[in-house]
């Protein structure tokens, strides 16, 4: 690949300033970034794609996008699930064009070459007169290098290279336990998952759901004053921030003691609560922080985050309940993002709580929910600006020097935190997101 002057000149400004808390504007609307982000971290990274019970038996497949690239995930007759790239071997036209369903073959609409739904090539029209001396073995669907799951949430990378899903993972693993393996039975994904397209950046949501607490005391005030916060928002802020490495990062807000009052165990209802502790799995001190959790909310490094919290699907009228939405942030061009949100909710749980659940999450976090709607509008914003030419020649650069030094913020390192990491409390500092962009620029630069 040849070298682009401008942009080794931008990454070098990234490099140069980022341990400064400053980060140029461009990284999030320069077309040479994102050429390269699709190349050099999309094509590396451990990217999410799907949920186990999305394709719970075999022939079931969902269609899911690396980067730009648009992939089949199918469970074979073998049970095994493979993610194939979605393009026949013979011209490369895309195989399958629904985004979800159940198959045992899938076919080309160009010159019917059919595949498995494990990925050999079976056939073609008028085999024997055309293709007679083709080894259908070397002709088989294209699949991801690397396939593996963390309680029944599927990742693929197209790194043969890479390091396996748990090194990618690191002390997030940790953390994934607590909160995706807190119920024994495991999680199953309710209704089919939203998109909708956001004029922003990808990295801008990512990070946000990282560990950015402070847009919560201002942008979502009205959702305060509504009455969706069951403690105030200052009081919220004295939670914690994990840098779990690697680019990862996640926020808790957490009760002090096991006795406080308020939401504990993310707010989930007393049958909920009773399975998390009979879980035999989790150890004492994810026990203890299950206990004490009213809010978990994180990033794994590039594009997928997570967010479980109790939320009313109407203040007026109903009680809080905990629930859990994951996402994927999907690059759609330097300054366009598709997101990709599912509720998940435990196996085992009672259709009163599926129900509510998922309409908490509608009212809240979803394309019309209250929270999502404060969101969106300043990501766009944070895109627009970096755009600007008065911006570019005057401003430059985004400030994240919050927590940089112990006179910029009341944060301080904690040294005795439960769990792996490193933490900091209260939640007004942006070491994560500093994090964030350290691991961006060293696969950028790698």
């Amino acid at each position: 690949m040849a070298t682009n002057p401008d942009l080794t000149e931008l990454l070098g400004s990234v490099h140069a300033n980022l341990e400064r808390g400053l980060l140029p504007a461009e990284v999030f609307a320069d077309p040479a970034i994102y050429e390269e982000e699709m190349e050099r971290i999309f094509q590396r990274a451990w990217v999410f794609l799907a949920h186990d019970s999305e394709i719970p038996e075999p022939g079931d497949f969902v269609r899911r996008r690396i980067g730009e690239d648009s992939f089949i995930v199918a469970r074979d007759e073998a049970r095994r699930v493979r993610v194939f790239f979605n393009a026949c071997r013979h011209r490369g036209v895309p195989i399958c064009e629904s985004d979800r369903g159940r198959a045992t073959h899938f076919r080309c609409q160009y010159h019917g070459w059919t595949f498995r739904n494990d990925g050999r090539l079976v056939g073609a029209p008028a085999w024997a007169k055309a293709y007679r001396g083709l080894n259908r073995e070397e002709w088989g669907l294209l699949e991801a290098d690397q396939v593996a799951e963390v309680h029944g949430l599927w990742f693929a990378c197209l790194d043969p290279t890479a390091p396996s899903l748990d090194e990618w993972l690191g002390d997030m693993r940790w953390y994934l336990d607590l909160v995706f393996g807190a119920f024994p039975e495991g999680w199953e994904v309710w209704g089919d998952p939203h998109r909708w397209v956001i004029r922003c950046n990808w990295k801008i949501p990512a990070e946000n759901f990282g560990t950015d607490d402070y847009h919560l005391l201002w942008l979502h005030r009205s959702n305060e004053q509504i009455g969706y916060f069951q403690v105030p928002l200052e009081y919220n802020m004295e939670g914690y921030h994990v840098q779990a490495g690697n680019g990862h990062g996640l926020s808790f807000s957490i009760a002090p003691t096991p006795d406080d009052p308020g939401p504990h165990y993310w707010g989930y209802p007393e049958e909920l609560v009773a399975m998390i502790q009979r879980n035999p799995r989790l150890s004492p001190a994810q026990q203890d922080l299950a206990n004490r959790s009213r809010v978990a909310v994180g990033t794994v490094f590039p594009n997928w985050s997570f967010l479980a919290l109790p939320l009313s699907p109407d203040p007026k009228t109903s009680e809080p309940v905990g629930y859990m939405t994951i996402r994927i942030w999907q690059p759609a061009g330097p300054t366009a993002t598709e997101a990709w949100s599912w509720v998940l909710v435990p196996r085992g749980s009672s259709e009163g709580y599926r129900q509510t659940a998922y309409r908490a999450a509608m009212a809240t976090f979803s394309p019309g929910g209250s929270f999502e709607a404060d969101d969106v509008k300043p990501w766009e914003g944070v895109t627009a600006t970096a755009k600007s030419r008065f911006w570019l020649r005057r401003g430059r650069f985004y400030n994240y020097q919050m927590g940089l030094s112990e006179d910029m913020s009341s944060a301080r390192l904690v040294s005795d935190w439960p769990g792996p990491g490193v933490v900091y409390s209260p939640r007004y500092e942006e070491n994560q997101q500093r994090g964030f962009y350290r691991r961006w620029l060293e696969l950028m630069q790698r």
